[in-house]
């Protein structure tokens, strides 16, 4: 398995204007990380959003090859990349990182991508599977695709989806 920073320097820098993805159409949806990719999908009419599977990352060659496959599989039209930013809506360097794996994963799909505010998202996801009994392993084994799902469904519920993230009031 590669190291995380040989992961990180295969991906391109991603254009930072909000891209548009079609209104009708599945979406994908896609919690990066350094270990594992979570990932949702929504149905065309883009009305709810479901985990579907976390990818183990190995190398950067079967991870392109699994995201691909799965982009055209279930004939995604557009990507929305969880963005980790600060409370105050500042991004930081784990905010990089998801615009450089965003923009990556766009020239391996061939499609747009968005970048969605994912505060609390996984905190949600641990919520959501602690109220099914199961587990802390099998939680954990499914945490990544739920924090996919919560950052896909809030970008489909929401009213302004080119909203950038804005600070959150305590």
């Amino acid at each position: 398995m590669d190291d995380s920073s040989d992961r990180k320097a295969a991906f391109t820098p991603a254009d930072t204007q909000p891209a548009e993805v079609p209104r009708q159409g599945p979406l994908l949806g896609l919690d990066y990380g350094t270990r594992r990719i979570g990932v949702a999908i929504c149905p065309p009419e883009q009305n709810f959003a479901a985990p579907l599977e976390i990818i183990q990352r190995t190398t950067v060659e079967q991870d392109a090859k699994r995201l691909e496959f799965l982009a055209t599989d279930y004939r995604a039209v557009g990507l929305v990349v969880g963005l980790p930013v600060h409370m105050s809506g500042d991004e930081g360097g784990k905010a990089r990182e998801a615009r450089r794996f965003g923009g990556w994963a766009s020239q391996i799909t061939r499609l747009p991508v968005v970048y969605w505010d994912e505060r609390y998202t996984s905190a949600a996801a641990d919520e959501l599977l602690a109220a099914t009994g199961l587990k802390s392993k099998k939680r954990r084994d499914r945490l990544d695709s739920v924090a996919a799902q919560q950052i896909l469904q809030s970008f489909l519920d929401s009213k302004d989806r080119g909203a950038r993230p804005t600070a959150i009031d305590r």
